[in-house]
């Protein structure tokens, strides 16, 4: 197993991908950070745990090791931004969400060090996740890639007021067929939680870049507040009555879009 992420092999026309969910800044590297960013407090938290019902579909879930304060696999490659004109985190982010300082004084990654972060850490992700999409592919005439996140409900650098509870993002439709999305949308609707579609989270790069619905993969990215399953605050504890409280929610969703995709009718090949 790569000590870069995770992956857990299915069989449904499932991937769960969980970019970032990990912890670890690589020893070489610690020396550069902050005490406080040595805390990774911006982690997708507990997301494995929170989604073990998945395995249960069959589900190919895919997760990071390595903190998004190393690199962040959500983002493109070069960096662009996913939504102009507003406050963002980047590909090797210099500011944690609340805008503390990542890096201690000079010691932000270079151009340099961003290749060779994209290249080292960047890359393996993305190589996995394109070929479990691909090996999938093979196998159904249609993919879902649910691309599961958490957040810290209010956050006034990055968005206004507290956030929904669960944001879904296809980017205003274009990475899954209208059905599909429409599935998870009426299984949040039913919900006891707050939610929108296509508010402030659209989808970040990864359900941008790999949402195909012409191809048959149909991207879906769920941004959920962390106060739903957790404390915000350090420790960052999982709580499993909240946990237990939201996920008949979450297999709702994640079981009718993916019921929703097996009903499609088959597209060309994957290339």
């Amino acid at each position: 197993m790569s000590e870069l992420f995770s992956l857990e092999r299915g069989d449904a026309p499932l991937l769960v991908s969980i970019p970032h969910l990990g912890t670890q800044i690589p020893a070489a590297l610690r020396h550069l950070y902050t005490d406080e960013a040595l805390t990774v407090a911006d982690t997708d938290w507990h997301l494995d745990r929170l989604y073990a019902f998945v395995r249960a579909l069959g589900a190919t879930v895919i997760g990071a090791r390595v903190s998004r304060y190393v690199i962040d696999l959500n983002r493109p490659p070069n960096d662009e931004s996913l939504y102009p004109g507003q406050t963002t985190t980047g590909l090797c982010p210099g500011e944690a969400f609340r805008g503390e300082p990542i890096y201690g004084p000079g010691c932000a990654p270079d151009a340099a060090e961003r290749a060779t972060r994209v290249a080292q850490y960047w890359q393996p992700y993305h190589d996995a996740l394109a070929a479990e999409l691909a090996r999938l592919r093979e196998r159904h005439a249609n993919v879902l890639l649910w691309e599961a996140h958490s957040i810290a409900s209010v956050l006034p650098r990055l968005f206004d007021d507290k956030l929904p509870d669960l944001n879904l993002g296809t980017q205003d439709g274009r990475t899954c067929s209208h059905v599909v999305q429409q599935a998870a949308v009426d299984a949040m609707a039913a919900s006891p939680y707050t939610w929108v579609a296509n508010g402030r989270f659209k989808g970040g790069y990864i359900t941008r870049n790999y949402g195909a619905p012409e191809r048959g993969i149909h991207a879906v990215q769920l941004e959920m507040c962390q106060s739903t399953y957790m404390n915000e605050r350090a420790p960052f504890d999982y709580v499993v009555e909240r946990a237990e409280t939201v996920q008949p929610t979450l297999s709702r969703m994640v079981g009718s879009a993916l019921d929703a995709v097996q009903a499609l009718a088959p597209t060309s090949a994957l290339s």
